[in-house]
């Protein structure tokens, strides 16, 4: 077999780079943030064009001036939500519906416009809706819109020719002349709209994988999940994963630079980079490192030994939780930096924390696994290639039906302390040798 020469080997990484770029960052400019890379996304147009529908099902708009890449989602709840850069707070649905308003007027806006006049068109865009902004004169409702504002300056769909949209929260109104770029703004949003009745059907619709099937929705899981456990899916989602696991592994290596774990409960794909998300642990601030923590010592009181069938989750007692929360600050929070109103607030922080925790895919939530009508997958029986037997995964994740917490199998990832095991290709999460990344 003939080695790949300097030039193929140089067209994949360009492709490899582009393709990166648009997974982690679906609308780029020429003039943004990613300018320096926007070349390559031209430059490999069509063929990023026809990878992305062919393996995900998604489709690639490249202009002159802007790439956009028209991702699915995942069904309620596996959204990746916008946050304040400044605070890393996210969107409220107030700030959403600010967003979609002045997007509804911009798609139809003058070239250049000034602050007030978008302010007013979205106001007569909120009565069209039947939305209700009368306490637009509040600071807090202020700084609400203002952020809605800011995202699209981010986006490039508005541009500060003069003053900054930061302005309109400001006592009695600031101004602005913006630019409008309109194409940007038609190209923002994703979804079926006009196919949808209300917000849960557009939810529903956008998820929707298409002549794709279980093939399709697997890889988007896949690639835009930290780790995909068994229990995550259907009887037909998991058998055609079972088939095709070590060729799809392959490929995600070959066009994005991922490299699969698979385990018995699951599969993860991790970026060595670690570019291709939007997420960390360990992380920095507060909530990420009392987070870590906190997982770490999940795993060292939880964890199964000997479990005698696939445990994908196991419950968490209800008292544990603000019990090792308070340990924490005892221990750490009190001599650290971590913020003042995160530790007079315990419910709060805790609520923060195993958010963090639950968006990692680390914790969840006991009850049905899949929200989106599926429910627990029916029990099944395959030999792996090592010989175990992975037999009935419903109740595997511990916990089903009831209230609490369940502390999932990926989470053994943070385990402060392992035991040292020959390591085989199906090995369970919770024999995991490696330290965390």
């Amino acid at each position: 077999m003939a080695l790949p020469s300097t030039h193929d080997v140089a067209l994949a990484a360009e492709r490899r780079a582009a393709a990166r770029l648009l997974l982690a960052h679906p609308l780029i400019t020429a003039t943004g943030p990613h300018r320096d890379t926007f070349p390559l996304v031209r430059k490999h147009a069509d063929w990023l064009a026809q990878r992305f529908q062919q393996v995900f099902g998604y489709r690639l708009l490249v202009e002159a001036g802007y790439a956009r890449l028209f991702k699915a989602g995942l069904g309620p709840g596996s959204g990746h939500r916008l946050e304040r850069p400044s605070t890393g707070t996210p969107f409220t649905p107030r700030t959403y519906a600010y967003l979609t308003l002045a997007l509804s007027v911009l798609v139809t806006a003058p070239e250049q416009l000034l602050l007030s006049q978008l302010v007013d068109g979205l106001k007569s865009a909120a009565v069209d809706a039947g939305l209700e902004i009368t306490d637009s004169g509040r600071q807090t409702e202020r700084r609400t819109l203002a952020a809605a504002l800011r995202q699209l300056v981010d986006w490039g769909v508005l541009s500060e020719t003069e003053g900054h949209v930061s302005a309109v929260a400001e006592e009695g109104g600031g101004e602005a002349l913006l630019t409008v770029d309109r194409d940007i703004a038609r190209a923002v949003v994703a979804g079926p709209l006009t196919r949808s009745r209300d917000g849960a059907d557009l939810v529903r619709r956008a998820a929707d994988p298409g002549f794709g099937g279980p093939r399709t929705y697997v890889r988007r899981r896949l690639v835009e999940t930290p780790v995909v456990h068994l229990d995550d899916l259907t009887d037909a989602e998991r058998e055609w994963l079972r088939t095709r696991q070590r060729r799809e592994s392959q490929a995600f290596s070959e066009l994005l630079g991922l490299e699969a774990e698979i385990r018995a409960e699951g599969i993860a794909l991790i970026d060595p980079d670690a570019e291709l998300t939007d997420l960390h642990l360990p992380g920095t601030g507060t909530v990420a490192q009392a987070a870590l923590l906190l997982v770490e010592r999940l795993v060292d009181r939880l964890r199964p030994e000997n479990p005698g069938r696939l445990a994908i989750g196991v419950p968490i007692p209800d008292v544990l939780l603000p019990v090792l929360l308070d340990g924490l600050i005892e221990e750490y929070g009190r001599r650290g930096t971590w913020q003042r109103g995160l530790l007079e607030d315990r419910p709060g922080f805790l609520a923060a924390v195993l958010d963090h925790l639950t968006r990692m895919r680390l914790v969840a939530r006991a009850g049905p696994v899949r929200a989106d009508g599926h429910g627990i997958p029916e029990g099944y029986e395959e030999a792996s290639a090592d010989g175990r037997s992975v037999t009935d995964v419903t109740g595997a994740r511990g916990g089903n039906g009831t209230a609490g917490w369940v502390l999932l199998a990926a989470s053994a990832r943070y385990a402060t302390t392992v035991a040292v095991k020959p390591r085989r290709p199906s090995a369970p999460l919770d024999t995991l040798q490696e330290p965390p990344r």
